[in-house]
Formats: structure tokens, C-alpha cells, sequence
């Protein structure tokens, strides 16, 4: 398993636009990928749990990757964090 913290940047949050980039991001492998907030968890690769956790600037979220291709799953996931928000 393998994990990271971000801190949101972008000064809208976690909306629709990188969100469903987000959940494109995260099909692309098999491995279970997880976000966190606030002690809620959601699943990366559905839309309405992702938005549903209501990410703004500066908050911490949590990624947990779990599966065949995690190490490659949390470095693309990261790269895109740190590129889009």
C-alpha cells in the first residue's frame, strides 16, 4: 500500500473539470485508489464521492493506493495533483 498527503492549491478546490480528470486519471489503473478528507473517504474513480467531499484551498487530502500497479498509480495520481490542483 502506499499513500500521500497534497495540499489543495488551485483556489477553487477539487471542482468538476479536474475532478473528472481526476477520475479519468484513476481508471487507468486496476488498483483501488482512495481520497480522504476529513476523516470521510471516497473512492477515485467516481465522480460524486470525490466531489462529495467538498475539497477547497489549502486543505490536506489523503491519496492510499492499494494493488498491482500502486507504485505507478500513486506517481501518476501525484503528478497530477501537482500539475492541476
Amino acid at each position: 500500500m502506499k499513500t500521500f498527503d497534497y495540499v489543495i492549491t488551485d483556489e477553487q478546490g477539487i471542482h468538476a473539470r479536474p475532478a473528472g480528470e481526476l477520475i479519468k486519471t484513476a481508471k487507468n489503473f486496476t488498483s483501488s485508489i482512495q481520497i480522504s478528507k476529513d476523516g470521510k473517504t471516497a473512492d477515485c474513480k467516481k465522480i460524486f464521492g470525490v466531489m462529495g467531499l467538498a475539497a477547497k484551498k489549502g486543505d490536506t487530502v489523503t491519496f492510499t493506493f492499494d494493488g498491482a500497479d500502486e507504485a505507478d498509480a500513486c506517481d501518476t495520481v501525484m503528478a497530477f495533483m501537482k500539475e492541476n490542483l
